[in-house]
């Protein structure tokens, strides 16, 4: 696993974070020091999917990134379960299909480069998989994917949500993001390290409160909506459809 660099020297110019060729590279060792609790995070993701996740239907990975989710979910879902990766970075995907071979797959699958902010099909879902992703769709079109995955998942299918979030109260919101600050310096990242991919994140990443997630959510259609993960500014929501 490369070590992530990516924000070590002082940028000159701010440009807004891309998952390009050079963040696919470091991706693995970014989120596993930048997300608390992220390996077991990514094991409730595969133990929630498995009791959804039924033979002959699809699970449905959206912004599989490098593939660590697909890979967990290999280990407690059925082989007979498809997998579906998408990815709109061509080197996210690239390193993601690398890791699964590596990982000996022997389960149907396919990887798509696509936008999910587009229309994206999504069809005979048990399963669909938001891990830290719905953040980067524009809140003008998050309603109208969560409709397109509401509509492709099968009765008792789940969507499992996990995002960054802003705290209900704004004081604590303010307290929570140093503690998050505090982690990232004890996972040896500088003060530049930390201020850059702030600013590189601040127009890209635009997270909702709890809230307001599960609110959309609940607009959506979903019947059942539980959270199953909290620290501070990060959460985990399963929802359910009828």
């Amino acid at each position: 696993m490369a070590e992530d660099r990516f924000f070590k020297d002082e940028i000159k110019k701010a440009t807004d974070f891309k998952f390009g060729a050079g963040v696919a590279n470091v991706f693995d060792d970014m989120v596993n020091r930048s997300v608390p609790y992220y390996g077991e995070m990514q094991r409730m993701i595969a133990e929630l999917a498995s009791n959804h996740a039924k033979e002959g239907g699809q699970v449905y990975d959206l912004g599989c990134s490098t593939g660590t989710t697909l890979i967990g979910l290999n280990t407690m879902v059925g082989n007979n379960v498809k997998f579906v990766g998408i990815d709109d970075s061509e080197e996210m995907l690239k390193k993601c299909g690398g890791k699964l071979e590596e990982a000996g797959f022997t389960r149907e699958y396919e990887l798509i480069c696509a936008d999910i902010s587009n229309k994206i099909e999504i069809v005979n879902a048990d399963v669909v998989v938001l891990c830290l992703t719905l953040q980067f769709v524009r809140p003008m079109h998050r309603a109208q994917l969560l409709q397109r995955i509401y509509k492709g998942l099968n009765p008792n299918g789940a969507l499992i949500l996990v995002e960054k979030i802003l705290a209900e109260d704004s004081h604590f919101n303010r307290d929570f993001i140093r503690y998050y600050y505090n982690y990232k310096r004890r996972n040896n990242y500088s003060e530049l390290e930390i201020s850059q991919k702030r600013e590189a994140l601040e127009n890209v990443l635009i997270p909702y409160k709890l809230s307001e997630n599960t609110g959309i959510l609940q607009d959506t259609g979903f019947a059942h909506c539980e959270v199953f993960f909290k620290w501070y500014n990060f959460a985990g929501i399963i929802a359910v459809k009828k």
